[in-house]
């Protein structure tokens, strides 16, 4: 069982496909339009795929340390990870390839980071 049922219809992130950006409407996650543009920007330079994953704004859901982290040190925070199927489960498994993105893109996201968010001017 899949359960996707529980996912936006459009948003349901598959294996081999790259790294997920989550996201959810009651913040949930700490990703942002500015910190998905970054992370999108930094992905596209580098032919790296990506994916979204969104709940439906009707269904419950977990969260990550994300916001905390965001919220406490005040730092842009973009909520990722690698595809996987049956998470927390004694059978979880993901792509080889997406642990590869997951390599290629965080690299690139240090060295781009800086230079990138430089230029990004927000509430001006």
């Amino acid at each position: 069982i899949f359960h996707q049922d529980k996912h936006e219809e459009n948003h349901q992130p598959k294996m081999h496909g790259g790294l997920v950006i989550k996201h959810n409407a009651n913040q949930r996650y700490a990703t942002n339009a500015v910190t998905s543009f970054i992370f999108r920007e930094i992905a596209q330079k580098h032919n790296l795929p990506v994916q979204d994953f969104v709940v439906r704004n009707d269904m419950p859901c977990g969260s990550t340390i994300g916001p905390i982290l965001a919220s406490g040190v005040g730092i842009r925070t973009v909520d990722v990870g690698a595809p996987q199927l049956s998470m927390h489960s004694i059978r979880e498994m993901c792509a080889v390839d997406d642990i590869m993105y997951s390599y290629q893109h965080f690299k690139a996201f240090f060295v781009e980071f800086s230079e990138l968010d430089s230029k990004i001017l927000v509430d001006a």
